[in-house]
């Protein structure tokens, strides 16, 4: 193998020193700048600095390093074009094989609290961009490398013979995917910057929740077989860094390739079974509405209540659990024989694993529950993009307005609440009967909310439960008293809704006239 140059200078320093090290064991000549060169120096490695190709030194805080024809030529002359190489000779220009740079860390700076706008300016790299463009646009000759996974493979190549064209290629793609998202962060940012930012540099901005134009790049991960029905094509897309607890960190254990609908439905029955924390929970999911949540003091418990409510629609469904999946609740669902489409769980014991091994088709997928948050929802419309900041809140006790001459019970208030979180997770118009730490019935997604309160009604009488002395939750307010004479004609005791209707003081009054107790949250869950 010729000698080759390459040139180092990166932000994540993680498995740097090992990499250079090979590379010095190959013949690899090794320049580098700043701190990884001390780095790489303090390791007992032969360095040259940038600085000394140049013939000028780092200068402007930094800001100038590799900014210079001997860097950006080396990098960017064609190998197979004898003037190429005639000009590089005839000035002295030594060649640049590989190129290993990370960027500052912009999305680490901006994400804390207290970045000043002066140190998110700072932390805009202008030279790795430059010189990692240059590299990617001449892949045939030189390869380009940012991310510290992709250093094994390269190195094997190397003590093979040489880096290939396909991995040089593919190299150069995953530069330019990289560039784009780090310049869309800092577009992102800037964008979003209020008025009067640009007046003190050493002041933390403050910022919209919607830049000017909005810059969002995923990863795919995965083809689907197909979409939402046979004839559409799919794939599913991970975000960089996903928040911790959110769908996209999942690892399946055994069953079948996810669908485009299991990968819904499985965020669905997610973020619902995420919201309860005090107690072991269980959430169904069947087209994205939960047909099935309970609570209870343990986990097996709180299965045979959620599959209670409708087991019917059950069969097929999301199994979501927020507790580990020991073999009680495993073997549970076995005598149940439902079938499940997708199990996911924070983690899924050895025991419960063995007894899902002998249906392989089921789905299992762990993960930790987390605290993480999408930062914004976004939808598809045509032609454009709607976005919004998450639903994320959640009433408590002292939020509710008792608007009723009689006042919910304790106990009352336990199911309220727990109606309540339920109802945030269930198509608009939603309806949901509950007590005793379960869903009883469920009314999702109709145009009237009478309509919502008759299909709870009917699948609660499907399942065999009583919707006697029940809490209801309505995601929104009930525009007309009918709508609430029909959950009280249904067994209501007591009900939980936002209020804000023009016809407010008319429901309070049917809420008296009926004897029942009712609580406003002042917040409205619409899910659409």
């Amino acid at each position: 193998m010729a000698e080759l140059t390459a040139l180092i200078s990166v932000s994540d320093k993680a498995g740097v020193i090992d990499f250079a090290r090979a590379l010095r064991g190959l013949g690899v000549r090794l320049l580098s700048t700043g701190g990884t060169a001390r780095l790489l120096l303090d390791a007992g490695l032969a360095v040259t600095e940038v600085a000394e190709v140049t013939g000028f030194p780092e200068m402007l805080d930094g800001r100038v390093k590799t900014l210079h024809p001997r860097i950006h030529a080396g990098l960017l002359a064609r190998r197979e074009r004898p003037s190429h190489m005639d000009a590089l000779r005839e000035h002295g220009i030594d060649r640049i094989d590989l190129l290993v740079v990370n960027l500052y860390p912009f999305a680490q700076a901006t994400a804390r609290a207290d970045c000043t706008l002066e140190e998110a300016i700072e932390n805009i790299d202008i030279g790795g961009p430059a010189m990692l463009r240059a590299a990617a646009k001449n892949w045939p000759g030189v390869t380009v490398l940012i991310d510290p996974a992709d250093y094994a493979g390269v190195l094997a190549e190397l003590q093979a013979g040489g880096v290939g064209r396909a991995t040089r290629l593919r190299l150069a793609g995953k530069v330019f995917a990289h560039t784009a998202a780090y310049d869309g962060m800092i577009g992102n940012y800037l964008g979003a910057l209020q008025p009067g930012a640009e007046e003190d540099l050493a002041a933390v901005p403050a910022r919209e929740p919607f830049p000017a134009v909005y810059s969002l790049q995923l990863t795919k991960t995965q083809d689907m077989r197909y979409g939402e029905n046979p004839h559409q094509a799919a794939a599913f897309y991970r975000e960089g860094r996903p928040a911790a607890g959110l769908l996209a960190g999942w690892v399946q254990l055994q069953g079948k390739a996810l669908s485009y609908n299991n990968i819904a439905d499985a965020d669905a029955a997610w973020e619902c079974v995420r919201s309860f924390e005090a107690l072991p929970a269980c959430v169904i999911v069947k087209h994205a509405n939960p047909c099935g949540v309970a609570i209870a003091p343990t986990l097996v418990e709180a299965y045979a209540k959620a599959w209670q409510t409708d087991p019917t629609s059950a069969f097929g469904g999301i199994v979501a659990l927020n507790r580990p999946l020991d073999e009680a609740t495993a073997l549970r669902i076995g005598e149940n024989k439902q079938f499940v489409e997708v199990l996911i769980a924070p983690a899924i014991s050895a025991e419960a694993r063995a007894v899902f091994a002998a249906k392989p088709n089921v789905r299992l997928l762990e993960l930790p529950i987390g605290g993480g948050v999408n930062p914004l929802d976004f939808k598809r419309v045509g032609g454009g993009m709607l976005l919004q900041t998450p639903d994320v809140k959640n009433v408590g006790p002292g939020e509710l307005r008792v608007v009723t001459k009689k006042a919910p019970t304790d106990a009352q208030l336990e199911d309220l609440l727990f109606a309540w979180k339920v109802a945030k997770f269930v198509k608009s118009n939603a309806i949901v009967f509950c007590g005793g730490g379960m869903t009883l019935g469920v009314g999702a997604g109709q145009m009237s909310r009478v309509d919502s309160a008759r299909i709870a009604r009917i699948k609660a009488g499907n399942a065999g439960l009583s919707l006697q002395d029940s809490a209801v939750a309505s995601d929104a307010f009930f525009p007309f008293r009918d709508g609430l004479d029909v959950v009280i004609d249904e067994g209501a005791a007591c009900v939980i809704q936002p209020g804000g209707s023009m016809r407010d003081d008319e429901v309070i009054a049917a809420a008296d006239e009926r004897g029942i107790a009712m609580v406003f949250t002042g917040t409205r869950h619409f899910r659409h």
